[in-house]
């Protein structure tokens, strides 16, 4: 989708992902009419500015603004064409700890998205979802699930609206604020790295493939998709060794809500699951013949009944090396293995 002359909103605008979207937009699409970002922190608001300017980009604004006010959001979302959704609260311990704030924000903050959506014709909706949703066992997880659940039902809302909503979901974003590897970072001073379990697993992803996976979405969805990517695991100790090699690994014990391995497909999303090249996409639930024109359109295949995407038997893995590349690459061009 060319974004040149399109206003985009994009929630939770401050965080790792807003901040490279914001960034990747400006350099491929100069001609964009206008680009929002909403938020709740004026003071990383104020810092972002620093970094895009209105000077600098004119089509740049600034809203301060909280997904859990419809008003406000409806308010932001006059004359836009596309929402890209990233604001959520994500931390596994505090959503265990402070459940109904994780909820207001998660699932009542999409269904005020969905509602904006509606009342001001924006026409497409792109809503980040995390590997924590497929088979949840924890708070934030189930929240991010039913606003999966949400956005795809939003497309039987929509009328004759020329509205599509869609999600992406994708594992751990590597050196994004709160992933493990700055953690790691900063903890090897002390000589000692916390592991939660040897076994432990994970997803990896870097910004710049979240952030295309979304350009991706936009240009591709019909509407009522969840696009996932094909994305290396890793192991958590690996990650420990390539950063903190000489650091004794302390087993600390898994936290409350939290999975030795992740998964983004279920095996009882495999009835819904298509393989379409780089990415799988998990289709809404539609008679067999909806099935059949996508495959036809968009020459996807489908994937075996029973198929699951699961970060512990998944076939694509980081080594430490390739750790310490992708640290350099996405994370500390000065890093170095102390």
């Amino acid at each position: 989708m060319d974004l040149n002359n399109k206003s985009i909103l994009v929630t939770g605008g401050t965080g790792s992902f807003g901040k490279k979207f914001v960034e990747t937009v400006f350099e491929k699409y100069p001609g964009i009419k206008k680009l929002v970002v909403y938020s709740r922190d004026e003071l990383k608001q104020f810092e972002m500015s620093q970094l895009f300017s209105h000077e600098k980009y004119p089509a740049i604004r600034y809203f301060i603004g909280d997904v859990r006010d419809g008003e406000r959001l409806k308010r932001a979302c006059e004359g836009i064409d596309i929402i890209i959704h990233a604001a959520a609260l994500k931390q596994v311990p505090a959503a265990e700890y402070n459940p109904m704030e994780c909820i207001k924000t998660n699932i009542f903050g999409a269904e005020n998205i969905i509602n904006a959506a509606l009342d001001c014709g924006v026409k497409d909706v792109i809503a980040l979802s995390t590997d924590k949703a497929a088979a949840p066992i924890n708070l934030y997880g189930a929240t991010k699930l039913c606003s999966d659940k949400l956005f795809v039902a939003a497309n039987n809302m929509k009328g004759k609206r020329d509205l599509k909503f869609s999600v992406v979901r994708y594992g751990n974003v590597m050196g994004s604020r709160g992933s493990v590897i700055p953690f790691f970072m900063n903890k090897r001073k002390e000589g000692i790295l916390p592991i939660t379990d040897v076994e432990m697993t994970r997803f990896n992803i870097s910004l710049e493939g979240g952030v295309d996976l979304v350009l991706f979405a936009l240009d591709k969805a019909k509407g009522g998709e969840i696009f996932v990517p094909k994305i290396p695991s890793y192991k958590i100790t690996d990650v420990a060794t390539a950063i903190g090699p000489n650091c004794e690994q302390k087993i600390v014990g898994i936290r409350p809500g939290e999975k030795v391995h992740e998964e983004m497909i279920t095996e009882s999303d495999s009835f819904l699951t298509v393989d379409i090249g780089k990415y799988y996409v998990i289709l809404p639930q539609q008679p067999d013949a909806k099935k059949q024109k996508y495959l036809l359109e968009t020459g996807a295949k489908e994937v075996p009944i029973g198929f699951k995407y699961n970060s512990g038997t998944n076939d694509d893995w980081l080594s430490v090396e390739d750790m310490r590349s992708l640290i350099t690459e996405f994370v500390d061009p000065n890093f170095k293995a102390e």
